[in-house]
């Protein structure tokens, strides 16, 4: 038990995932505002193509960045974990897409606000499935802090 927390308060990696959860932020907000007022697709089903083309990126930049010490690197490992981070992410995502309708059509948010409140509110969801599901940093030595 201690090792699994250690490895998930690495002050290294937290900073790396949430540096990776930033630019992801930035592309789902970006996605989401080109598919409202570009394509003019209503912002809740907009979500799902903005969150999966964030989830898309940050899968790649963790990969190679946050957890890049992390797991096997074969091709089909890598591919198990994009399917495990794309399921992991989801539950993030619909936490956001929760937040983002019941904000905006309950509550008259703006809807790019709404949106970066979900994003936040799914952030600590993300990162502890993430690195212990899909990256399963308790099986590997903690990368220091």
């Amino acid at each position: 038990m201690r090792r699994r927390l250690r490895a998930l308060v690495s002050t290294r990696r937290m900073g790396q995932f949430f540096s990776v959860g930033v630019l992801g932020a930035v592309v789902d907000t970006l996605a989401l505002l080109a598919l409202v007022e570009v394509l003019g697709v209503a912002p809740t089903p907009a979500k799902i193509g903005s969150a999966e083309a964030s989830i898309c990126l940050m899968f790649v930049l963790n990969e190679f960045w946050t957890f890049q010490q992390v797991g096997e690197r074969d091709p089909w490992a890598v591919l198990r974990r994009f399917g495990k981070s794309n399921l992991v992410r989801w539950v993030g995502a619909g936490i956001a897409l929760v937040v983002l309708h019941v904000l905006t059509q309950q509550f008259g948010v703006w809807y790019l606000l709404a949106n970066v409140a979900g994003i936040g509110v799914g952030f600590v969801a993300n990162y502890v499935f993430e690195s212990l599901l899909t990256w399963k940093v308790s099986r590997e030595e903690p990368i220091s802090s």
